[in-house]
Formats: structure tokens, C-alpha cells, sequence
């Protein structure tokens, strides 16, 4: 819903319903994750994709469906036939979609959930797609709170939507999207109940050390992939905002203090790339950044540095456990020479350890190019 947002919370504050269809569920070479949205306004204007192009106009017609009826609808949309205008996916995936009318009428939490989303502050939303309860029936879940309820008027809803609240915080902190499954009562064994759990986590970070070209270049790909971009480096006559506009933000520091300093920020969808390539920098910045949770820690240089740098670390007291974590040289081998060019080869890093893809050409490749998301 993040791609929507802007043109949906536009739509909500000018008091209008509008079919919102979300993927909830994927199998097989999917084209787009659980959580991707397309939205469809009063008018037909439309915003987002939820399959990059193969059901689109198939989930358009049941968005306009359903903001006639007022009843949300989960639709599957499958393999597409030897008819090159059947409804399917060509790519052999197969995509559960929720299309459910929203508005002020419908969703009163959104205005909350939007505003939240914008402000980077976590916040989950839970939604029944299948079972013996309503579907579409929803709960918005905050750190300390969370509003509406899954089985509204039931006597048992107060057993499921604890539940289902402590599952979704859960997912929030790891920032995990997909569905849970439930016996009517919340029992976690049973899975007669399925619920959608969308977690708007706060993006994750990029913490790129070392102001120099390379850095701008990481920076700017880094934003453009969703990241929270933070440039570090001790030298204030290099770290300034005008030479990092793409940045979240510049900090004037040394970088291992820094990250002591930051510490309790840096989760597993925190990537780390080291490009100072001086070991008055690189050594005491990775001692700590190999002992955090960080899920990616890459640094620049020449297989002579990175030697050079390993020697050091060693003598540091670094463990060879934690220098296993090191991602060095920085990114995959495209062959790259320009700062630009440099990151795209960390970008493609970034992607393949968040994918678990193979980093060869897919021409190179046999079975589906996208893995399950399950």
C-alpha cells in the first residue's frame, strides 16, 4: 500500500469510497509480494499494480464490482491459457487477491494508519480473507493499542484478536507481511480462520560510511530501493547535505561511534557498506558492525585492502565467526567502474541476499525466476 499511499489518502480525505485490492497470498513464479496494492477511485482512476500487468484489468472490473456491492471479494487469478487475452498471469504464478471498498464509512482506522505509514511509526493491519468468519473484517494493530476487531459482535472475538495482536506485533518487528492462520477462537493450532497481517514497518536502513562519490552514487540507489539513507563520515567539509541530497540524513562523526551510538537501531534489514577504504576508519567501524545484528556488512576495496583489512581485523580480536559476515569486496561482479556503476553492483547484492537469488544471468538459469514468498 506504500506505492498508493499518496493518491489513496488523497482520495480518503476528500470523504471518497475506493476499492483497494491487495495481494494476500502468492504461489509459484508470482510477479509482485504479498501487500503489493492497486487502488481504484469512484471515478476509475487507478494507482498501483498488483501483478505488473497481467490481471490488471480483470481486478479493475472487480474493484468497480465491489464498490457497487460494498462487499469485499478475494479473488484468485491464476495461470494464464493458450488465449492470449484470458485472465492469468503469464509468468505461471498464481496471486490471491483482496479487493475490499474503503472509506471513511468503511475503514475509520485509515486516516490513522496513512498518517503513521508517512511517519514512519509501525503499524500492522490484520484482515479475515477466509474462514467461517467476515471477510474483509479488520484490526489495526499499533505497539500499545490496536482498534476494531476480527469476529465484531462474536463472543469469542476478544480470544482472537488477542491473538492475532501479539502474532502482528511480532511480525511488525521483523517487518514480515503474509498470513496466519487460526481456529475460530484464536486457537494457533487450527487453521479453520485465515488472516492477512499487512506490516507497515518503518523502511530499513542504509547506513553508508564514507563521503566520497561512491557514497553519493549508494545513496541515491539506496533511496530509489526503499531504504532509510544515513551518510556518515568525520570529515564535515565532506559530509554536508548538499553533496548527499538523496540522503535521509548526513552525520558529522566518526563512524564506529557512530554506530555505538546507533546501535539499538540496527536490526536484520539494516545493510551496512563500509567505502572509506582507510584503515584509521574501516578497522575500528567493522569491529563493531560485524557484532551487531546488521543483515548485510560490505566494505570497498582491492583484494590487497580487503587482506590488508582482514590482518587488522585479526588483530583486533575480531573472530573469524564475525569476519564470515563480511561482504568483501563490496557488491557482485558486474565489473563495475563508475561510482554509478559501483552501485548498482552493491544494489544487486542487496536484492539477491534479500531474494536468495543465485546472481547469474537468468539466461544461465532453469525453473520459475521467482521464488516462493510464502
Amino acid at each position: 500500500m506504500r506505492d498508493v499511499l499518496d493518491d489513496i489518502a488523497a482520495w480518503y480525505a476528500a470523504g471518497e469510497t475506493f476499492g483497494l485490492a491487495t495481494v494476500v497470498n502468492t504461489f509459484r513464479s508470482a510477479p509482485r509480494p504479498p501487500g503489493a496494492a492497486m487502488a481504484v477511485s469512484a471515478g476509475g482512476e487507478v494507482a498501483g499494480s498488483v501483478s505488473g500487468g497481467c490481471v490488471e484489468g480483470a481486478v479493475y472490473d472487480l474493484a468497480q464490482e465491489v464498490l457497487a456491492s460494498g462487499r469485499p471479494v478475494v479473488q484468485r487469478y491464476g495461470v494464464s491459457d493458450d488465449d492470449a487475452f484470458a485472465v492469468g498471469l503469464t509468468c505461471g504464478g498464481i496471486l490471491d487477491v483482496l479487493v475490499e471498498p474503503v472509506g471513511p464509512a468503511t475503514f475509520p482506522e485509515f486516516a490513522e494508519v496513512a498518517a503513521a505509514t508517512a511517519a514512519h511509526e509501525p503499524v500492522a493491519v490484520a484482515t479475515v480473507v477466509a474462514g467461517p468468519g467476515t471477510v474483509g473484517a479488520r484490526r489495526v494493530v499499533w505497539a500499545g493499542r490496536a482498534s476494531g476487531s476480527l469476529a465484531p459482535g462474536e463472543p469469542h472475538a476478544a480470544r482472537l484478536d488477542a491473538a492475532v495482536d501479539d502474532d502482528a506485533r511480532g511480525m511488525l518487528a521483523q517487518g514480515l507481511t503474509g498470513q496466519r492462520h487460526y481456529g475460530r477462537e484464536g486457537e494457533r493450532r487450527l487453521d479453520e480462520l485465515t488472516v492477512f497481517v499487512h506490516s507497515f514497518a518503518p523502511p530499513p536502513r542504509l547506513l553508508v560510511f564514507g563521503a566520497i562519490d561512491f557514497a553519493a552514487a549508494v545513496a541515491r540507489i539506496g533511496k530509489f530501493l526503499g531504504y532509510h539513507v544515513t551518510v556518515c563520515d568525520a570529515r564535515p567539509v565532506f559530509a554536508t547535505p548538499k553533496r548527499f541530497p538523496d540522503a535521509d540524513e548526513v552525520v558529522v562523526k566518526w563512524p564506529h561511534k557512530f554506530l555505538e551510538e546507533t546501535g539499538g537501531g540496527v536490526d536484520g534489514r539494516t545493510a551496512i557498506c563500509v567505502l572509506t577504504h582507510d584503515p584509521k576508519f574501516d578497522v575500528p567501524l567493522l569491529e563493531v558492525a560485524l557484532r551487531t545484528g546488521a543483515g548485510y556488512v560490505g566494505a570497498m576495496g582491492s583484494r590487497r585492502t580487503h587482506d590488508d583489512r582482514l590482518a587488522r581485523l585479526r588483530e583486533a580480536g575480531v573472530s573469524e565467526a564475525e569476519l564470515s559476515r563480511l561482504r568483501s569486496p563490496i557488491g557482485l561482479d558486474l565489473g563495475a567502474r563508475t561510482p554509478e556503476e559501483t552501485a548498482v553492483s552493491i544494489a544487486a547484492e542487496l536484492v539477491q541476499l534479500r531474494w536468495g537469488g543465485s546472481g547469474r544471468p537468468l539466461t544461465d538459469t532453469s525453473g520459475r525466476i521467482h521464488a516462493d514468498t510464502q
